[in-house]
């Protein structure tokens, strides 16, 4: 079943290990581009959805397992990155996609898209980059606090929704609206999907970007960083790090755009995709 989310974008499903697996996509024939959200849900990616179809991409833009739309719940041990990771390969798998494939990440999608290129879980043919965790950039703090088990315990429905409409908030910047923030909130009203975002913050661990450092800067698959420079979360200065250290990478910074530039400057963020996905 599908439903109609804006103009030729729908929100679909394929079974992965079981579970239904949400995502959205323009359904049409063109290369796909395989897009991965982080502490968010597929919504992130939503503004430039049109904008990838109309260039002839096909994108696919999925909510993790326990996540978004997804079925299923995340725990600590299915929520560390190369558990995601695997569980995207098997996502493309059930969506029979095959040959090279175009990966883009926000936040720890991105960590999850960098360890899809370096540990070749997928032919990744082109890897793409937006406010994406690097290095040791994360957890920050208000996603690190819930390492802690007495703090998850503690945690009621309101304090954690409190916390992720502030966060929601700052990350929008000056694309925050009350219908945006309801929007990316929606998810999160379901407890199961708390408690899988919960295991996805308590299974943050920067070594799992630091080791990935090695094989990136052995890799020659061209990459592409997109960064909101007012991001409080994610700061620039990783991202300018990471185009000096990785080779075959490219960075474009977006002007007044903060964690979720899709939303600050979707146009300028899609065009930007698009020249490099159709290079």
């Amino acid at each position: 079943m599908s439903e109609t989310t804006e103009t030729r974008v729908l929100r679909t499903a394929v079974q992965v290990d079981g579970e239904a697996a949400s995502y959205l996509t323009v359904e049409q024939d063109g290369p796909v581009v395989l897009l991965l959200h982080g502490t968010y849900w597929s919504r992130v990616w939503l503004p430039v959805l049109g904008g990838l179809a109309e260039a002839g991409l096909r994108p696919v833009a999925l909510d993790l397992p326990g996540l978004g739309r997804s079925g299923g719940e995340l725990t600590l041990e299915t929520a560390t990155v190369p558990a995601l990771a695997d569980w995207v390969a098997r996502f493309a798998s059930a969506l029979k996609v095959s040959g090279p494939i175009a990966v883009a990440g926000h936040d720890i999608g991105g960590a999850v898209a960098q360890h899809l290129l370096a540990h070749d879980r997928l032919e990744v043919s082109r890897l793409a980059l937006a406010n994406s965790v690097l290095y040791d950039s994360w957890p920050v703090p208000g996603v690190a606090r819930f390492r802690d088990p007495e703090v998850v315990a503690a945690t009621t429905a309101d304090e954690f929704l409190a916390a992720r409409r502030q966060a929601v908030t700052t990350a929008l910047a000056g694309a925050a609206t009350k219908q945006r923030i309801a929007d990316y909130l929606d998810p999160w009203t379901a407890p199961r999907v708390r408690r899988s975002w919960m295991a996805m913050a308590g299974a943050a661990d920067s070594r799992y970007t630091l080791d990935l450092v090695p094989a990136l800067q052995r890799s020659t698959t061209p990459k592409l960083l997109i960064w909101g420079e007012d991001d409080s979360f994610q700061k620039v200065e990783y991202a300018e790090r990471f185009a000096l250290e990785i080779p075959h990478t490219t960075l474009i910074r977006i002007p007044e755009a903060g964690h979720i530039p899709t939303e600050n400057a979707s146009s300028q963020v899609a065009r930007a995709l698009i020249d490099f996905f159709t290079e």
